[in-house]
């Protein structure tokens, strides 16, 4: 059985203490879109439109199925930082064990499956044959990175559980930056083309998992190891994956409606698909600045709970809400005067500049829209409230594609950015609700010794 300490360890929460965290995480998250931009731009230098056609195709499959297990981040976190906040040196090493097991089964499970995904991909997709035949070379290569990837999100999703969000940026710089130099060293030396930008990614993740699992075995090494009854508590196995299972349907969720937005822009043709699109950058953009202090959230909220430490959970909010909406209106801010010269940059089609002007106010609004719904996915993720945020989810999905048919015959696309804006703030606001509920549920038993929520 799990060791329960008899008493949490205390801790404070201060704008130092959130920044600490949300700082390093964003950056970290800031360097996962220049790794796209340069495995583009690389292989934009073999002037072959179809290897362009065959790395995008790739991505998306690939984006689709880890995005499935990017629970393995995201709830490894939570329950590390409950731990954590119980002082229970035990269950802080068994959660990141559970979670490598879990990492390695499916890991080896997508290797077994990999022409069936790939299969699968290229007909939902499509694409020219010579676009699927790149595919077919870019995915081969690259689908042997996913063991070592989803080990990293274990790696990664305990080191920020604890709080030492300085280790997941040096592991996020270290996957990245090697992944970027190998790319160049492989296409543009070896001459190797898709597969030379595949292969970057499967070293720099196995070397990343190396690197992250010697930093994991230096951080225990002063502490007891779990026996094996611990690592397989039935009880806390059952936890993890109904935890796992509620983050994977809300991660599909949310990708179904970002489908929906993208199906229902194409569907005004190419000249909104396209500005919409390069629109959509902008929310995407803010993500990674918000995601930052949703991870804070994630860690600081998560250790409250754990430690039954309401006013350390109350400052969670209180700080992290605060410097949440201050960025989402700053980032709004840039936007809305900024807007025009990146659509100028980001394109050079006169039709698709003048229509992506004319919803940017849209685009600008979702920063302040999407604010709380981050905010809050961080505070439940790390309570693992995760079968509320499920339901939330759902209905905002289902609110989301309700307001589209009413909206989108009276006002076009403007009724398809509101609707948008409208899926973040419901998420954001139910969420919101029920958080100020499950405080006042589970703080009364201040005191008491940990217990899984």
């Amino acid at each position: 059985m799990t060791s329960i300490s008899p008493a949490a360890a205390p801790f404070a929460v201060t704008h130092r203490s959130v920044l600490a965290i949300a700082v390093p995480m964003t950056l970290a998250y800031l360097s996962t879109p220049l790794l796209g931009i340069v495995d583009t731009a690389v292989i934009g230098q073999l002037g072959d439109p179809a290897l362009l056609g065959g790395i995008a195709v790739g991505g998306v499959i690939f984006d689709v199925l880890f995005m499935s297990f990017s629970f393995l981040r995201s709830g490894t976190t939570g329950l590390t930082a409950q731990a954590l906040g119980a002082n229970d040196q035990i269950e802080i090493k068994a959660t990141a064990l559970r979670a490598l097991i879990v990492a390695c089964l499916i890991g080896g499970a997508l290797l077994l499956v990999q022409n069936l995904a790939l299969t699968v991909g290229m007909r939902l997709i499509g694409g020219s044959a010579e676009v699927q035949d790149a595919t077919e070379r870019y995915f081969s290569t690259r689908i042997y990175s996913a063991p070592f990837l989803l080990a990293n999100y274990a790696i990664l999703g305990w080191f920020l559980g604890l709080g030492r969000a300085g280790t997941g940026l040096l592991l996020q710089l270290v996957s990245n930056g090697l992944n970027i130099v190998l790319s160049l060293f492989f296409v543009l030396h070896l001459g190797w083309s898709v597969e030379g930008v595949a292969a970057g990614t499967v070293i720099s993740e196995a070397v990343t998992a190396l690197l992250g699992a010697s930093l994991f075995l230096r951080s225990a090494r002063h502490t007891p190891w779990p026996e094996p009854e611990a690592i397989f508590d039935k009880r806390l196995l059952l936890r993890m994956m109904a935890v796992n299972r509620d983050i994977m349907i809300r991660s599909f969720c949310l990708l179904s409606a970002f489908g929906f937005f993208t199906s229902k822009s194409a569907a005004q043709g190419d000249v909104v698909l396209a500005a919409n699109a390069l629109l959509e950058k902008f929310f995407l953009i803010a993500g990674y600045f918000l995601d930052g202090l949703a991870t804070a959230a994630e860690q600081l909220a998560g250790r409250a709970v754990g430690a039954r430490n309401r006013p350390a959970f109350d400052l969670t909010l209180k700080i992290t809400s605060l410097w949440s909406y201050v960025l989402a209106g700053l980032l709004a801010a840039v936007f809305m005067s900024a807007g025009p010269l990146l659509l100028d940059l980001m394109t050079t089609d006169a039709a698709v500049r003048e229509t992506g002007k004319a919803y940017l106010v849209w685009s600008t609004l979702t920063p302040l829209s999407g604010v709380l719904a981050f905010l809050m996915d961080g505070v439940f993720i790390g309570a693992t409230w995760s079968r509320d945020m499920r339901n939330m989810m759902l209905l905002s999905l289902a609110v989301f594609v309700a307001s589209f048919y009413v909206l989108f015959p009276l006002l076009g696309n403007h009724g398809l950015w509101l609707t948008l804006n409208i899926f973040f703030g419901m998420r954001g606001l139910s969420l919101w609700l029920i958080c100020r509920k499950r405080r006042t549920d589970l703080f009364p038993l201040a005191g008491t010794p940990f217990q899984p929520v």
